[in-house]
């Protein structure tokens, strides 16, 4: 566990708990807490789902900015890479990931909220990538990951702007998923998640992990990805109790090991 980012797990969910106050920047401490925690989340067999949560009153505001502000280009190179790294690492957990967002999710914090599966935000939240005000560009994830879930046009009026996206824009445009009172916001991202606690942990893995590449392939080389993922989970004991159980008890009724 660490000083400021730790991993708690109950009834099969790890929440990636934030905990740097104020507004939990993400400095370098942070970045590679976080990293440490989704590698731990994406190896432990207990955890089927995963939640990312700032606390009632934030998500994260950003990266440290006094960290950055006379930092050298080598410097920068450096550190940009680390933090696409730990946030790939979240990208990357093979099970479904949702962000529950209180207050702001800003600069690198909406690029942390951007590598999970699912968003979910409080009414009074906002998102944005504010980078652009202070002369540079988002450097982990921003300009890859917000378009490809919300359209390039969008995507580029929120880094040309450096606006703050209240949560009904937000949702409207699909960046986030669910919108829910502000003191609801981890119980229903707890609610959005749970259902994946039962379910074939193999294959929720393999459908995401068809999802996340196919979008960075052609679509000959999309289609390739899922038939192997397919073609892969008739090794699991999973596809044939799913199968058997459709067969005799009806769809819906089957009892997942996850193996």
């Amino acid at each position: 566990m660490g000083e400021f980012v730790r991993l708690e797990v109950a009834d099969g969910i790890g929440t990636i708990r934030l905990d740097r106050p104020p507004v939990n920047a993400l400095d370098d401490q942070v970045r590679d807490e976080l990293a440490a925690a989704a590698s731990s989340a994406a190896a432990d067999a207990e955890i089927r789902a995963v939640i990312l949560y700032g606390g009632g009153k934030v998500f994260a505001a950003g990266a440290e900015i006094r960290q950055m502000a006379e930092a050298t280009y080598a410097a920068m190179a450096d550190r940009s890479a680390r933090l696409q790294a730990a946030l790939s690492l979240v990208a990357a957990i093979g099970k479904p990931v949702v962000a529950a967002i209180t207050g702001y999710a800003l600069g690198g914090g909406l690029e942390l909220a951007l590598a999970a599966d699912f968003r979910v935000a409080g009414e009074n939240a906002r998102l944005g990538q504010p980078e652009i005000l202070l002369g540079v560009i988002p450097g982990a994830g921003g300009t890859q990951r917000l378009p490809r879930l919300v359209g390039p046009a969008r995507a580029k009026d929120i880094v040309f702007t450096g606006r703050m996206v209240r949560a009904a824009e937000a949702l409207a445009m699909g960046l986030v998923d669910v919108v829910a009172p502000d003191e609801s916001v981890y119980q229903a991202a707890l609610d959005l998640v749970k259902r994946y606690v039962a379910g074939p942990a193999l294959a929720l893995r393999a459908a995401k992990q068809a999802i996340d590449h196919g979008l960075d392939a052609d679509l000959a080389t999309g289609l390739e990805i899922e038939r192997v993922q397919f073609a892969a989970l008739f090794a699991t004991e999973d596809q044939r109790s799913g199968m058997r159980s459709f067969l005799e008890n009806g769809p819906g009724q089957a009892t997942f090991t996850g193996r």
